[in-house]
């Protein structure tokens, strides 16, 4: 989103957004006539320029570099609402501009005319003597527009185009299928069926039952907070395989059903890496990448692999045995939906842990206020809540200020699961602000989750796994709040996909130790923080079944670039192909129907997402391993080891190779060995 171009002058308020977004005026009907009127504007700048030459360049680069970046704005702003207050007028309003802005970026980058005048600018003096950042955002522009078809003829160039948008319109398909699918379900259920269930969840999921004219049952739904709990803790058996079965079926329901789209998405994505010369739509995306091809990101997956297994499998002879044990010789054969409970109860047994026992000691206000304050001493920043406008009465706002007392950034927050939202966590730039002519401008972006709600005078309890989530997501946030690059399209997470979740996934670690948890873990009654005895139960159930985590985030990647780098129509059904190689990685067999591709949104929610890009997971993660080792040692605290992290990294965006940017804080290329060694996947077994 940028301020350099002038709104057009009207009432509609997606064409006068200002900083403070108007979310409470925004209307499904405004969609349409904003993108209209965006078009034609941005039209209007690319022809002006294509005609660069004619005025020796002059403010070529900066008005590149901001070039339809409003009717991007829109475009995500009408997105957004339509992922967080979904509704028919909302999908329909969506749905009308996604084609028409897949049409205008695709011919933008194949605009003969702008083409043209890159290459002489490329060729100018005034290229030469450029800023480091400047030249760089100019040699990726080049290698953008070439790699994504600006050499193309004609006919080509028709046919990307068509591609674009017609991948455009099923992805969205895709995605509102699966929400469709959450949405659908309900399971009213007597409290006698909930066993072994946190009494919290009960709670909630009566309340959740009366609220919809079923007073004395609960409510079970396919949404994070319930369903996951309910597989790793009721006891019934036959409620757990229905519940199973049910998340099984999304993504694959009648009327909804993704099986029929993602043949078409896997054909015209190779398509379309076909018409850009390249081999596979994994070397497309991976091109500009740090892992630079789909057979390094291969690779780099199988390697993993083939370190975790012997990991894994003990662990599995592990899980089985237990079972036996408990459960007798006669017991049925380990389902999958078995597997979250018996693991839960070994774990329990071994460690004398359970994870519900943190939950009362991380209400999310408290984690909210514990990572601010860890903001504050280790990046130098302040944040406060302030007021405007919201989509939804649980969303709020909040400033960010650096040491200086500078308005930075401001960001929204919404964090809980509605029928009308989808699911999952995100953040989002709104706005990218930085260095101006004239001072700095401040960042504007947003974090949604669908974590545990507040239930009566409950307030929101999160486990373990939310509070790295609300941390994750609040690493994307520094990224883009923090940014200090005066190139908006190289700024804050506008960087290698495989590099981007490293400021995400290095937050995470402050979850694990001592001091971070003295911010953010107090009981919400009694205000005490977290025993020490229960924090060193935490830490030694750490790396519990760390084999069959890693396998199952292998397992996504694997099939994501097999379908990308690998699949052809000849290898038959891209359901069976899917499932044949996902077994590979599951503890138990998966169900014979499983379906998970038909609902794996990272992949297929939009037109390349994470598609080839999974594996960027587990890249980061051995990056953050290695890269926090330098907090572990200097200290977690540490305000100056914290300031070079922000100076040489964090707020460079993509100004600079990835490789060089994480040189420049550590003093040396990643260590491969620190991720296994931080999940104990190292040395001959436990």
């Amino acid at each position: 989103m940028t301020q350099a171009a002038k709104p057009v002058d009207s009432r509609n308020p997606l064409l006068n957004l200002g900083f403070k977004i108007p979310f409470d005026e925004i209307k499904p009907g405004d969609a349409e006539s904003a993108v209209d009127a965006l078009i034609a504007k941005s039209q209007q700048d690319l022809e002006h320029l294509a005609r660069a030459p004619e005025r020796d360049f002059k403010n070529f680069l900066a008005d590149l570099d901001i070039l339809g970046q409003q009717l991007a704005a829109v475009q995500t702003v009408v997105g957004h609402l339509d992922g967080v207050v979904s509704s028919d007028e909302w999908r329909a309003a969506n749905e009308a501009i996604l084609p028409k802005v897949s049409t205008f970026f695709t011919e933008l980058g194949l605009h003969p005319g702008l083409w043209a005048a890159m290459k002489a600018y490329a060729q100018t003096e005034e290229a030469g003597t450029l800023s480091p950042e400047w030249a760089r955002f100019l040699q990726k522009t080049v290698d953008e527009f070439r790699r994504e078809g600006a050499d193309l003829d004609d006919a080509g160039k028709t046919r990307l185009t068509e591609l674009n948008v017609k991948l455009t319109e099923l992805t969205n398909q895709y995605a509102k299928n699966v929400m469709d699918g959450i949405k659908a379900y309900e399971l009213y259920v007597p409290a006698g069926r909930l066993t072994g269930v946190p009494q919290r969840l009960k709670d909630a999921t009566a309340k959740d039952a009366e609220a919809h004219d079923h007073a004395g049952e609960h409510r079970l739904t396919l949404h994070a907070p319930v369903f996951g709990p309910l597989l790793t803790y009721a006891d019934d058996r036959t409620l757990r395989e229905e519940l199973a079965r049910a998340n099984n079926k999304v993504g694959i329901g009648e009327g909804r059903d993704n099986r029929e789209l993602l043949p078409q998405i896997l054909k015209l994505r190779r398509e379309r890496a076909a018409l850009l010369g390249f081999d596979t739509f994994a070397d497309l995306v991976l091109a500009d990448r740090m892992s630079g091809s789909g057979g390094a990101a291969i690779a780099f997956e199988r390697d993993l692999e083939a370190r975790t297994r012997p990991f894994f499998d003990e662990e599995n002879r592990e899980l089985q045995a237990f079972y036996r044990a408990k459960a007798g010789p006669d017991a049925p054969e380990l389902a999958p939906w078995d597997v979250p409970y018996w693991a839960e109860k070994l774990r329990q047994e071994r460690y004398d842990f359970d994870e519900e026992a943190l939950r009362p000691y991380f209400p999310m206000a408290q984690v909210l206020s514990g990572l601010f304050e860890l903001s504050r001493r280790v990046f130098g920043i302040t944040v406060k809540e302030a007021q405007a406008p919201g989509w939804h009465p649980e969303v709020k706002y909040y400033d960010i200020h650096n040491e200086d007392g500078q308005h930075i950034a401001s960001f929204y927050t919404d964090w809980f699961p509605r029928d009308s939202k989808r699911g999952g966590a995100w953040m989002n730039a709104l706005y990218t602000g930085g260095p101006r002519q004239d001072g700095i401008e401040p960042h504007l972006g947003l974090m949604c989750g669908n974590l545990n709600p507040p239930s009566g005078d409950t307030p929101s309890l999160l486990d373990l796994r939310e509070v790295e989530t609300v941390f994750h997501e609040f690493g994307h946030l520094l990224h883009h709040a923090l940014s200090r690059v005066p190139v908006q399209s190289l700024s804050g997470t506008s960087v290698a996909w495989d590099f981007v979740e490293l400021p995400s996934q290095l937050l995470e670690n402050w979850v694990w130790t001592k001091e971070g948890l003295s911010l953010i873990a107090r009981h919400y009654q009694t205000g005490e923080g977290l025993p020490d005895e229960l924090y060193q139960k935490m830490l030694a159930a750490r790396n519990f079944r760390a084999a069959a985590t890693a396998m199952r985030q292998y397992s996504f990647a694997t099939v994501d670039l097999a379908l990308h780098a690998e699949y052809q129509e000849a290898d038959g059904d891209v359901m069976t192909y899917a499932r044949e190689l996902l077994a590979r990685y599951a503890a138990v067999p998966p169900l014979p129907d499983s379906a998970f591709i038909a609902q794996f949104g990272h992949l297929f929610s939009s037109p390349i997402g994470y598609a080839a890009g999974y594996y960027s997971y587990k890249w980061a993660e051995v990056l953050d391993a290695d890269a926090f080792s330098r907090f572990e040692k200097e200290g977690v605290f540490n305000r100056q080891t914290g300031r070079e992290y922000v100076d040489t990294l964090l707020s460079r965006g993509g100004s600079a190779e990835p490789g060089q940017l994480y040189r420049d804080f550590m003093g040396r290329d990643p260590d491969a060995e620190a991720l296994l060694r931080r999940s104990g996947l190292v040395g001959s077994g436990r």
